[in-house]
Protein backbone atom coordinates (compact mmCIF):
# COMPACT_ATOMS: atom_id res chain seq x y z
CA UNK A 1 0.00 0.00 0.00
CA UNK A 2 2.86 2.44 0.82
CA UNK A 3 3.97 1.92 -2.78
CA UNK A 4 0.97 2.63 -4.40
CA UNK A 5 0.26 5.62 -1.93
CA UNK A 6 3.65 7.26 -3.66
CA UNK A 7 3.54 6.53 -6.72
CA UNK A 8 -0.39 8.27 -6.52
CA UNK A 9 1.39 10.88 -5.03
CA UNK A 10 4.04 10.92 -8.14
CA UNK A 11 1.22 11.08 -10.42
CA UNK A 12 -0.79 13.63 -8.58
CA UNK A 13 2.42 16.04 -9.36
CA UNK A 14 2.57 15.36 -12.97
CA UNK A 15 -1.79 15.73 -13.57
CA UNK A 16 -1.97 18.62 -11.11
CA UNK A 17 -0.28 21.25 -13.43
CA UNK A 18 -1.77 19.76 -16.64
CA UNK A 19 -5.54 20.17 -14.74
CA UNK A 20 -4.60 23.80 -13.42
CA UNK A 21 -5.06 24.90 -17.48
CA UNK A 22 -8.89 24.39 -16.80
CA UNK A 23 -8.98 24.91 -12.95
CA UNK A 24 -8.81 28.37 -11.38
CA UNK A 25 -8.48 26.36 -7.49
CA UNK A 26 -6.06 23.79 -8.93
CA UNK A 27 -3.97 26.52 -10.52
CA UNK A 28 -3.25 28.14 -7.09
CA UNK A 29 -2.67 24.72 -5.20
CA UNK A 30 -0.43 24.02 -7.91
CA UNK A 31 1.13 27.99 -8.11
CA UNK A 32 1.63 28.24 -4.53
CA UNK A 33 3.62 25.32 -3.84
CA UNK A 34 6.06 26.71 -6.11
CA UNK A 35 6.61 29.05 -3.64
CA UNK A 36 6.91 27.02 -0.42
CA UNK A 37 10.82 26.81 -0.01
CA UNK A 38 11.06 30.33 -1.02
CA UNK A 39 9.21 31.42 1.74
CA UNK A 40 10.73 28.82 4.55
CA UNK A 41 14.10 30.22 4.03
CA UNK A 42 13.38 33.22 6.28
CA UNK A 43 13.07 30.24 9.25
CA UNK A 44 16.72 29.03 9.01
CA UNK A 45 18.20 28.60 12.27
CA UNK A 46 15.19 29.72 14.00
CA UNK A 47 13.44 28.42 16.80
CA UNK A 48 10.14 27.69 14.72
CA UNK A 49 7.00 25.75 15.39
CA UNK A 50 4.73 24.35 12.53
CA UNK A 51 0.99 24.44 12.48
CA UNK A 52 -0.62 22.12 9.42
CA UNK A 53 -4.10 22.75 8.71
CA UNK A 54 -6.40 21.68 6.05
CA UNK A 55 -7.92 25.02 5.34
CA UNK A 56 -10.16 27.28 7.02
CA UNK A 57 -12.15 25.41 9.68
CA UNK A 58 -8.86 23.65 11.01
CA UNK A 59 -7.12 27.17 11.28
CA UNK A 60 -9.56 27.99 13.49
CA UNK A 61 -8.64 25.21 15.51
CA UNK A 62 -5.03 26.31 15.08
CA UNK A 63 -5.69 30.03 16.01
CA UNK A 64 -6.03 30.03 20.07
CA UNK A 65 -2.94 28.22 20.66
CA UNK A 66 -1.17 30.08 18.06
CA UNK A 67 -2.04 33.32 19.95
CA UNK A 68 -1.31 31.72 23.64
CA UNK A 69 2.41 30.90 21.86
CA UNK A 70 2.57 34.37 20.28
CA UNK A 71 2.43 35.55 24.06
CA UNK A 72 4.54 33.07 26.00
CA UNK A 73 7.31 32.26 23.25
CA UNK A 74 7.89 35.82 21.47
CA UNK A 75 11.58 34.68 19.94
CA UNK A 76 9.65 32.01 18.51
CA UNK A 77 8.69 31.92 14.80
CA UNK A 78 5.42 30.64 14.04
CA UNK A 79 4.76 28.55 10.32
CA UNK A 80 1.62 27.80 9.19
CA UNK A 81 1.24 25.37 6.39
CA UNK A 82 -2.35 25.14 4.50
CA UNK A 83 -3.33 22.27 1.75
CA UNK A 84 -6.45 24.27 0.49
CA UNK A 85 -6.02 27.33 -1.25
CA UNK A 86 -9.70 28.21 -0.21
CA UNK A 87 -7.45 28.32 3.07
CA UNK A 88 -4.74 29.73 2.20
CA UNK A 89 -6.16 32.48 -0.02
CA UNK A 90 -8.19 33.85 2.52
CA UNK A 91 -5.23 33.60 5.73
CA UNK A 92 -2.46 33.99 3.64
CA UNK A 93 -1.58 37.38 5.52
CA UNK A 94 -1.91 35.94 9.49
CA UNK A 95 -0.22 38.81 10.90
CA UNK A 96 0.68 36.06 14.55
CA UNK A 97 1.92 33.78 11.60
CA UNK A 98 6.19 34.27 10.45
CA UNK A 99 5.62 32.36 7.66
CA UNK A 100 2.13 31.32 5.70
CA UNK A 101 2.55 28.66 2.85
CA UNK A 102 1.38 25.59 1.01
CA UNK A 103 2.12 22.54 2.22
CA UNK A 104 4.33 20.57 -0.56
CA UNK A 105 2.73 17.55 -1.86
CA UNK A 106 3.27 14.50 0.19
CA UNK A 107 6.31 13.03 -1.46
CA UNK A 108 9.29 11.58 0.45
CA UNK A 109 12.02 13.87 -1.19
CA UNK A 110 9.51 16.63 -0.64
CA UNK A 111 9.21 16.05 3.05
CA UNK A 112 12.46 15.29 4.09
CA UNK A 113 14.07 18.31 2.10
CA UNK A 114 10.97 20.63 4.33
CA UNK A 115 11.80 19.39 7.49
CA UNK A 116 15.04 19.60 7.19
CA UNK A 117 14.75 22.82 6.48
CA UNK A 118 12.49 24.00 8.15
CA UNK A 119 14.07 22.14 11.16
CA UNK A 120 10.31 22.61 13.75
CA UNK A 121 11.00 22.45 17.42
CA UNK A 122 7.83 21.26 17.29
CA UNK A 123 5.14 20.03 14.71
CA UNK A 124 0.77 20.72 15.39
CA UNK A 125 -1.38 18.74 13.45
CA UNK A 126 -4.29 19.70 13.59
CA UNK A 127 -7.93 17.12 13.20
CA UNK A 128 -7.42 14.65 10.69
CA UNK A 129 -4.48 15.89 8.65
CA UNK A 130 -1.89 12.62 8.39
CA UNK A 131 0.41 12.45 5.78
CA UNK A 132 2.92 9.38 5.92
CA UNK A 133 5.64 10.91 4.72
CA UNK A 134 5.68 14.08 6.29
CA UNK A 135 5.14 12.18 9.36
CA UNK A 136 7.94 9.74 9.13
CA UNK A 137 10.47 12.98 8.37
CA UNK A 138 9.34 13.93 11.57
CA UNK A 139 10.11 10.96 13.27
CA UNK A 140 13.54 10.16 11.89
CA UNK A 141 14.29 13.65 12.99
CA UNK A 142 12.75 12.99 16.15
CA UNK A 143 10.80 16.25 15.99
CA UNK A 144 8.14 16.38 19.56
CA UNK A 145 5.11 16.05 16.95
CA UNK A 146 1.48 16.59 18.42
CA UNK A 147 -2.26 16.08 17.06
CA UNK A 148 -4.71 18.49 18.05
CA UNK A 149 -8.28 18.10 18.00
CA UNK A 150 -8.35 15.21 16.25
CA UNK A 151 -11.38 13.12 14.68
CA UNK A 152 -10.89 9.47 14.32
CA UNK A 153 -13.68 7.15 12.51
CA UNK A 154 -13.09 3.54 12.11
CA UNK A 155 -13.94 3.51 8.16
CA UNK A 156 -10.25 5.35 8.48
CA UNK A 157 -7.14 3.55 6.46
CA UNK A 158 -5.27 3.06 10.44
CA UNK A 159 -7.92 0.45 11.31
CA UNK A 160 -8.08 -1.74 7.96
CA UNK A 161 -6.03 -5.04 7.51
CA UNK A 162 -4.67 -2.75 4.44
CA UNK A 163 -3.31 0.16 6.41
CA UNK A 164 -0.12 -0.86 8.07
CA UNK A 165 1.92 1.82 6.61
CA UNK A 166 -0.96 4.53 7.81
CA UNK A 167 -0.77 3.16 11.17
CA UNK A 168 3.10 2.84 11.50
CA UNK A 169 2.66 6.81 10.32
CA UNK A 170 0.90 7.69 13.96
CA UNK A 171 3.97 6.33 15.80
CA UNK A 172 5.64 9.90 14.59
CA UNK A 173 2.83 11.69 17.32
CA UNK A 174 4.14 12.10 20.60
CA UNK A 175 0.79 12.82 21.80
CA UNK A 176 -2.88 12.92 20.27
CA UNK A 177 -5.34 15.90 21.56
CA UNK A 178 -8.71 14.30 20.47
CA UNK A 179 -12.12 15.37 20.62
CA UNK A 180 -14.23 12.66 21.76
CA UNK A 181 -13.81 9.04 23.57
CA UNK A 182 -14.75 7.13 20.50
CA UNK A 183 -11.46 8.59 18.95
CA UNK A 184 -8.96 7.82 21.91
CA UNK A 185 -10.50 4.10 21.71
CA UNK A 186 -10.07 3.56 18.49
CA UNK A 187 -6.56 4.97 19.30
CA UNK A 188 -5.94 2.44 21.67
CA UNK A 189 -7.18 -0.62 19.86
CA UNK A 190 -4.07 0.17 17.33
CA UNK A 191 -2.06 0.25 20.82
CA UNK A 192 -2.11 3.63 20.66
CA UNK A 193 -2.07 4.85 24.92
CA UNK A 194 -0.94 8.64 24.53
CA UNK A 195 -4.02 10.05 24.15
CA UNK A 196 -6.06 12.99 26.24
CA UNK A 197 -9.64 13.78 25.61
CA UNK A 198 -9.49 17.65 25.20
CA UNK A 199 -12.19 18.25 23.61
CA UNK A 200 -12.24 21.15 20.69
CA UNK A 201 -10.29 24.30 20.72
CA UNK A 202 -12.74 25.93 18.05
CA UNK A 203 -14.80 26.38 21.42
CA UNK A 204 -12.13 28.18 22.97
CA UNK A 205 -11.91 30.84 19.96
CA UNK A 206 -15.55 30.96 19.20
CA UNK A 207 -16.25 32.11 22.84
CA UNK A 208 -13.89 34.48 22.70
CA UNK A 209 -15.55 35.98 19.64
CA UNK A 210 -18.67 37.31 22.07
CA UNK A 211 -15.96 39.23 23.84
CA UNK A 212 -14.34 41.66 20.95
CA UNK A 213 -16.61 44.77 19.68
CA UNK A 214 -18.96 43.13 16.88
CA UNK A 215 -20.39 46.17 16.35
CA UNK A 216 -21.36 47.06 12.76
CA UNK A 217 -22.50 50.60 12.03
CA UNK A 218 -23.68 49.47 8.84
CA UNK A 219 -25.41 46.48 9.61
CA UNK A 220 -27.18 47.70 12.25
CA UNK A 221 -28.47 50.58 10.12
CA UNK A 222 -30.17 47.93 7.67
CA UNK A 223 -31.19 45.77 10.63
CA UNK A 224 -33.19 48.95 11.97
CA UNK A 225 -34.18 46.49 15.23
CA UNK A 226 -35.84 43.96 12.60
CA UNK A 227 -36.11 40.10 12.91
CA UNK A 228 -33.03 39.53 10.84
CA UNK A 229 -31.98 36.00 9.22
CA UNK A 230 -28.16 35.63 8.80
CA UNK A 231 -27.27 32.97 6.17
CA UNK A 232 -23.70 32.77 5.83
CA UNK A 233 -20.93 30.73 3.70
CA UNK A 234 -24.15 29.58 1.65
CA UNK A 235 -23.95 27.33 -1.73
CA UNK A 236 -25.97 27.90 -4.82
CA UNK A 237 -28.38 24.72 -3.34
CA UNK A 238 -28.76 26.64 0.20
CA UNK A 239 -29.27 30.09 -2.03
CA UNK A 240 -32.18 28.23 -3.31
CA UNK A 241 -33.92 27.34 -0.35
CA UNK A 242 -33.58 31.35 1.18
CA UNK A 243 -34.57 32.84 -2.36
CA UNK A 244 -38.08 30.57 -2.31
CA UNK A 245 -38.72 31.58 1.50
CA UNK A 246 -37.54 35.26 0.55
CA UNK A 247 -39.79 35.47 -2.42
CA UNK A 248 -42.90 33.65 -1.43
CA UNK A 249 -43.11 33.43 2.39
CA UNK A 250 -41.16 36.03 4.11
CA UNK A 251 -43.37 39.00 5.46
CA UNK A 252 -42.19 42.92 4.84
CA UNK A 253 -40.99 43.00 8.40
CA UNK A 254 -37.98 40.52 8.53
CA UNK A 255 -34.90 41.04 6.99
CA UNK A 256 -31.87 38.93 5.47
CA UNK A 257 -28.57 38.91 4.99
CA UNK A 258 -26.52 36.33 3.43
CA UNK A 259 -23.27 35.86 2.87
CA UNK A 260 -22.29 33.84 -0.17
CA UNK A 261 -19.39 31.26 0.07
CA UNK A 262 -18.92 31.73 -3.68
CA UNK A 263 -18.71 35.97 -3.83
CA UNK A 264 -17.27 35.80 -7.67
CA UNK A 265 -19.12 38.54 -9.56
CA UNK A 266 -21.47 36.83 -11.89
CA UNK A 267 -22.55 34.02 -9.21
CA UNK A 268 -23.69 37.04 -6.73
CA UNK A 269 -25.26 38.93 -10.03
CA UNK A 270 -27.39 35.32 -10.68
CA UNK A 271 -28.08 35.18 -6.60
CA UNK A 272 -29.53 39.13 -6.74
CA UNK A 273 -30.96 38.63 -9.51
CA UNK A 274 -33.34 35.90 -8.68
CA UNK A 275 -34.51 37.64 -5.44
CA UNK A 276 -37.66 39.57 -5.58
CA UNK A 277 -36.87 42.05 -2.51
CA UNK A 278 -35.00 45.17 -2.17
CA UNK A 279 -31.49 44.03 -2.16
CA UNK A 280 -28.68 45.75 -1.88
CA UNK A 281 -24.82 44.69 -2.34
CA UNK A 282 -22.09 45.44 0.18
CA UNK A 283 -19.80 46.34 -2.88
CA UNK A 284 -22.31 48.77 -3.80
CA UNK A 285 -22.85 50.10 -0.27
CA UNK A 286 -18.92 50.64 0.16
CA UNK A 287 -18.93 52.96 -3.86
CA UNK A 288 -18.79 56.93 -2.78
CA UNK A 289 -21.23 56.85 -4.99
CA UNK A 290 -24.09 54.76 -2.89
CA UNK A 291 -26.53 57.27 -1.83
CA UNK A 292 -29.35 54.75 -0.44
CA UNK A 293 -31.18 54.24 2.75
CA UNK A 294 -30.26 51.02 4.22
CA UNK A 295 -33.06 50.54 6.18
CA UNK A 296 -35.17 50.28 3.30
CA UNK A 297 -33.42 47.26 1.60
CA UNK A 298 -34.59 43.79 2.97
CA UNK A 299 -31.95 41.67 1.56
CA UNK A 300 -27.95 42.68 2.45
CA UNK A 301 -25.47 40.10 0.28
CA UNK A 302 -21.98 40.52 1.77
CA UNK A 303 -19.64 39.56 -1.40
CA UNK A 304 -16.80 40.29 0.39
CA UNK A 305 -14.53 38.04 3.09
CA UNK A 306 -13.82 38.77 7.03
CA UNK A 307 -17.03 39.85 7.87
CA UNK A 308 -19.17 37.53 8.73
CA UNK A 309 -18.33 36.52 12.34
CA UNK A 310 -19.60 39.77 13.25
CA UNK A 311 -22.58 39.64 10.87
CA UNK A 312 -23.50 36.72 13.11
CA UNK A 313 -23.84 39.40 16.17
CA UNK A 314 -27.06 41.13 14.53
CA UNK A 315 -28.76 37.66 13.89
CA UNK A 316 -32.21 36.68 15.26
CA UNK A 317 -31.50 33.08 13.72
CA UNK A 318 -28.92 31.73 11.11
CA UNK A 319 -28.72 29.27 8.49
CA UNK A 320 -25.02 27.92 7.82
CA UNK A 321 -24.66 26.46 4.27
CA UNK A 322 -22.81 23.71 2.96
CA UNK A 323 -25.22 20.52 5.24
CA UNK A 324 -27.14 19.95 1.97
CA UNK A 325 -24.29 19.03 -0.38
CA UNK A 326 -20.57 20.40 -0.46
CA UNK A 327 -19.54 19.95 3.46
CA UNK A 328 -21.37 21.73 6.57
CA UNK A 329 -19.24 25.43 7.59
CA UNK A 330 -18.73 26.35 10.67
CA UNK A 331 -21.86 26.64 13.00
CA UNK A 332 -20.02 27.51 16.22
CA UNK A 333 -19.52 30.94 15.24
CA UNK A 334 -23.32 31.46 14.92
CA UNK A 335 -24.07 29.35 17.98
CA UNK A 336 -21.76 31.50 20.21
CA UNK A 337 -23.84 34.61 20.03
CA UNK A 338 -27.11 32.48 21.21
CA UNK A 339 -28.89 31.96 18.40
CA UNK A 340 -30.60 28.97 16.71
CA UNK A 341 -29.12 27.47 13.95
CA UNK A 342 -30.09 25.84 10.92
CA UNK A 343 -28.29 23.37 8.62
CA UNK A 344 -28.65 21.31 6.07
CA UNK A 345 -29.43 17.30 6.96
CA UNK A 346 -26.04 15.81 6.06
CA UNK A 347 -23.35 16.92 9.06
CA UNK A 348 -22.63 13.07 10.46
CA UNK A 349 -19.11 14.04 10.12
CA UNK A 350 -19.18 17.33 12.21
CA UNK A 351 -19.21 16.61 15.71
CA UNK A 352 -20.10 19.65 17.00
CA UNK A 353 -23.49 19.44 14.45
CA UNK A 354 -24.40 16.19 15.95
CA UNK A 355 -24.30 17.13 19.37
CA UNK A 356 -26.32 20.24 18.89
CA UNK A 357 -29.36 18.56 16.89
CA UNK A 358 -29.31 15.88 19.05
CA UNK A 359 -29.77 18.60 22.24
CA UNK A 360 -31.77 20.84 19.74
CA UNK A 361 -29.97 24.23 19.50
CA UNK A 362 -29.71 23.17 15.83
CA UNK A 363 -32.55 22.28 13.36
CA UNK A 364 -31.42 19.94 10.47
CA UNK A 365 -33.87 20.44 7.46
CA UNK A 366 -33.42 18.45 4.12
CA UNK A 367 -35.83 20.20 1.78
CA UNK A 368 -37.52 23.33 1.25
CA UNK A 369 -41.01 22.60 3.05
CA UNK A 370 -38.59 21.58 6.23
CA UNK A 371 -36.94 25.45 5.61
CA UNK A 372 -39.80 26.87 5.65
CA UNK A 373 -41.62 25.13 8.13
CA UNK A 374 -38.46 25.86 10.92
CA UNK A 375 -37.50 29.11 9.65
CA UNK A 376 -41.50 30.45 10.29
CA UNK A 377 -41.43 28.71 13.28
CA UNK A 378 -38.59 30.61 14.77
CA UNK A 379 -39.77 33.80 13.80
CA UNK A 380 -43.08 33.40 15.31
CA UNK A 381 -42.27 31.61 18.74
CA UNK A 382 -40.13 34.28 20.13
CA UNK A 383 -39.58 31.74 23.49
CA UNK A 384 -39.07 28.79 21.02
CA UNK A 385 -36.44 30.79 19.87
CA UNK A 386 -35.12 31.93 22.62
CA UNK A 387 -34.79 28.59 24.55
CA UNK A 388 -33.10 26.78 21.46
CA UNK A 389 -30.39 29.87 21.22
CA UNK A 390 -29.64 29.10 24.73
CA UNK A 391 -28.91 25.80 24.14
CA UNK A 392 -26.22 26.44 21.82
CA UNK A 393 -24.57 29.18 24.22
CA UNK A 394 -24.51 26.71 27.32
CA UNK A 395 -23.27 23.81 24.98
CA UNK A 396 -20.07 26.47 24.25
CA UNK A 397 -19.79 26.95 27.38
CA UNK A 398 -19.14 23.79 28.93
CA UNK A 399 -16.84 22.56 26.10
CA UNK A 400 -14.30 25.16 26.89
CA UNK A 401 -10.46 24.18 28.39
CA UNK A 402 -8.89 22.32 25.40
CA UNK A 403 -6.73 25.19 24.74
CA UNK A 404 -5.73 25.01 27.88
CA UNK A 405 -4.98 21.76 28.31
CA UNK A 406 -2.60 21.54 24.80
CA UNK A 407 -0.89 24.29 25.81
CA UNK A 408 0.20 22.60 29.39
CA UNK A 409 1.77 20.28 27.35
CA UNK A 410 3.51 22.21 24.77
CA UNK A 411 5.19 24.14 27.33
CA UNK A 412 6.13 21.33 29.15
CA UNK A 413 7.55 20.16 25.42
CA UNK A 414 9.31 23.45 24.93
CA UNK A 415 10.73 24.02 28.42
CA UNK A 416 12.47 20.34 28.14
CA UNK A 417 14.51 21.01 24.83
Amino acid sequence: MKFVYNFVVFLAGIILPLLAVFSRKIKFFVAGRRETFSKIAVLKNEKTIWFHVASLGEFEQARPIIEELKQQYKKHKILVTFFSPSGYEVRKNYALADVVCYLPLDARKNAERFIKEVNPEMAVFIKYEFWPNFLSALKKKNIKTILVSGILRKEQLFFKSYGAFMKKSLAAFDHFFVQDSNSKLLLNSIAFKNVTVAGDTRFDRVSAIIKQDNALDFIQDFKDSAYTLVAGSTWREDEALLVHYINNTATATEKFIIAPHNIKSDAILELRAQIDKKTVLYSEFKKPQFVGDLKSYQVFIIDTIGLLTKVYAAADIAYVGGGLKTGLHNILEPATFGIPVVIGNTFDKFKEAVDLVKIGGCIAIKNQEEFTENCTLLKNDEHFRKLTGVLNKRYIENHLGATKLVMNYITVALNEL
